[in-house]
């Protein structure tokens, strides 16, 4: 589980990845949840060579449709199985942020897609989403408590995980978002202590089974930073 803090909209994203069964639709129905669509879109993640991005706990992607998002590591020291992140969503801030971590300062300034090249960096994965979007309140939850939202994914190489997601716009609205999300894990059969893998794993595992070692030796070692937990758990 993670707090990632989504910096353009100033909202805080808690969330919890699970592998879903074959009753979790029918579970989130009988739990008063209701289907709000089914959508299709290709991510696109993108690293130098040698993963400086990933091995620094940095994760670019473009989304078809939605453009370009970076998460990267931001306070650290919560504990428990979930770390905080932030998303940038801006291409000045997700330019700037990878001069930074690249060490690629007085490249100049320009969109992501325009800088690629210049930073070094090439795709390394790419892959269908098919999506269906739940949410639900608790009964008897006041109305103007943040929905919970439950995101069923298929990838198109076989591979389904779910996430269970709440947004707040306070960190004092956290530690209740958390309780929300582990009630509603337990109601679906999500073992407290499970980590589910992310799409991304998934993916460099099955098909760059060498970047993939790369960053569990490097997670192992203790190389990365402080904030990230597992990369099994951590992306998204």
């Amino acid at each position: 589980m993670f707090v990632a803090g989504s910096m353009a909209q100033g909202l805080i994203e808690v969330e919890r990845k699970f592998v879903p069964g074959p009753g979790t639709e029918e579970r989130l129905q009988e739990l008063g949840g209701s289907l709000q669509h089914q959508i299709t879109f290709r991510d696109t993640y993108y690293d130098t060579p040698e993963l400086n991005l990933m091995l620094s706990d940095h994760w670019l992607r473009q989304r078809e449709g939605s453009g370009w998002e970076l998460k990267c590591p931001g306070a650290v020291g919560i504990s428990g199985t979930h770390t905080k992140y932030l998303e940038l969503t801006s291409d000045p801030e997700i330019v700037a942020r990878l001069c930074q971590v690249l060490e690629a300062e007085g490249l100049g300034t320009g969109g992501v897609a325009a800088m690629l090249d210049s930073l070094g960096l090439q795709e390394v994965a790419s892959f269908v989403t098919k999506r269906s979007s739940w949410k639900l309140i608790f009964s008897g939850a006041d109305e103007e408590e943040p929905l919970l939202r439950v995101d069923l994914d298929t990838a198109d190489f076989g591979y389904a995980v779910g996430e269970v997601e709440v947004l707040v716009r306070e960190e004092a609205e956290v530690p209740s978002a958390l309780e929300k999300i582990q009630s509603l894990s337990k109601m679906l059969g999500v073992s407290a202590q499970e980590r589910a893998p992310s799409k991304l794993i998934m993916y460099l595992q099955r098909f760059r089974p060498q970047d993939y070692q790369r960053l569990l030796q490097a997670d192992s070692s203790g190389e990365k930073p402080q904030g990230s937990k597992h990369p099994d758990s951590n992306l998204s």
